[in-house]
């Protein structure tokens, strides 16, 4: 791999999130016409935005860059030959979308291998794009973005997902019972973007897809937080946060298993 690799995917992912977002927002704005289907239960809804946003997305790379692989919530995986994989989710909180809630966002990432090397967070509804490079940093729009330097829960809020009922019930009592208080939006990705710019302390979720958190991932590391690794080709816990309430998160996460 060379920089300009890397420049290049940059260039042209940048500029397809922001085509990506002005579709969204244009069915968000006649969502009560839109086709609405349900996944694994009735609180998990897709829509033809969310597939029509993925494919726009995937067209776009796919002129730009055919040898690189995807994997998008909707469509799935797509192997390539580069090296090169783009993890692209077109609307995360899809329930907050169809409920005109303005808490959704547009999340793509490419990766390198293990490596999360540019991610990007559309808020449409704000007309705000979150953005980050490996060892470029992590913006929203021109502005730098810098995790929370705060050293104790009872400094902000953490975010949390969602999952097994009894699991998030003893989260937030560990939240609470640790002097903090916490919130949540519906989109993982825009909570990741948020405890990037340190919004939120940090953010929890028990099992989460790459395409939810991988651009948001990059943006906590390269905003001077903390993660714990993911593996970015299944489900797998996330936490991250400011650096300095990592340990006092894990030990809220530990005592909730």
């Amino acid at each position: 791999m060379n920089d300009q690799d890397l420049t290049a995917r940059i260039e042209l992912g940048g500029a397809i999130v922001r085509d990506a977002a002005v579709m969204a927002l244009d069915y968000f704005n006649r969502r009560e016409t839109l086709t609405i289907d349900t996944k694994k239960n009735a609180q998990d809804l897709v829509s033809e935005a969310d597939r029509n946003v993925e494919t726009l997305i995937r067209d776009g790379l796919a002129k730009a860059f055919p040898n690189d692989g995807m994997l998008g919530e909707e469509h799935g995986l797509q192997a390539g030959t580069s090296g090169w994989r783009w993890i692209i989710d077109p609307i995360d909180g899809t329930a907050p979308y169809l409920h005109g809630l303005r808490s959704w966002s547009i999340s793509v990432a490419v990766v390198r291998g293990d490596d999360i090397m540019a991610g990007w967070i559309a808020e449409p509804c704000a007309g705000r794009l979150y953005h980050a490079a490996k060892g470029r940093g992590a913006w929203q729009d021109d502005r730098r973005l810098t995790a929370s330097k705060a050293t104790s829960m009872t400094e902000g809020l953490t975010a949390i997902g969602s999952g097994d009922a009894d699991k998030i019930s003893r989260l937030v009592h560990g939240i609470l019972s640790s002097g903090g208080n916490f919130q949540r939006n519906g989109s993982a990705a825009l909570s990741l973007a948020h405890t990037a710019a340190g919004h939120y302390l940090g953010f929890v979720e028990p099992v989460l897809s790459p395409w939810d958190c991988a651009a948001g991932l990059l943006m906590v590391s390269e905003a001077g937080g903390y993660h714990i690794p993911h593996p970015l080709d299944r489900p797998a816990p996330v936490l991250a946060c400011a650096a300095g309430v990592a340990d006092a998160l894990k030990d809220v996460i530990a005592a909730a298993e």
